[in-house]
């Protein structure tokens, strides 16, 4: 079985000691891959369950959203996802939204005050909930 690194080249040592325990065999590493032999892998395991452990370490060292893994046959291979403009903007907007919650300056809350109480937004009405329908009942024999 062999995993092709891709750009992950720098986290090949600790993705063989994590992949170790788990396959049963010692991975080694050369180059932008990592071979396990299938003989001494573990019984059971197979591609899909490897994948499955590459996933969990990805996200355990959290660039699990950057990357994508894929397996054809016993070949797997490790593939950064390339981020569009969009993307990167999406994850700058969670930082200026914390700028944006920081409070105002006490000049500005002065002003705020003297312009009257603001309105608060009001919260949706719950939906009501659909009244149960009786469950129809057996009707008894009459036993003669």
């Amino acid at each position: 079985m062999k995993v092709a690194l891709g750009t992950l080249k720098s986290k090949g040592e600790a993705l063989v000691t994590f992949l170790e325990p788990r396959v049963g065999a010692k991975p080694s590493l050369s180059g932008d891959a990592i071979e396990i032999e299938d003989g001494n892998v573990r019984a059971g395991v197979k591609p899909r369950q490897v994948k499955t452990y590459i996933k969990r370490f990805l996200y355990m060292n959290g660039v699990r959203k950057n990357y994508r893994v894929f397996v054809s046959g016993r070949d797997l291979t490790i593939q950064e996802i390339e981020l569009g403009e969009e993307e990167e903007e999406e994850k700058k907007k969670p930082e200026a939204k914390v700028e944006a919650e920081e409070p105002a300056a006490p000049e500005e809350a002065e002003e705020a005050a003297e312009a009257g109480p603001a309105e608060e937004p009001k919260a949706p009405k719950p939906k009501k909930v659909a009244a149960k329908k009786p469950r129809a009942t057996k009707k008894k024999k009459k036993s003669e």
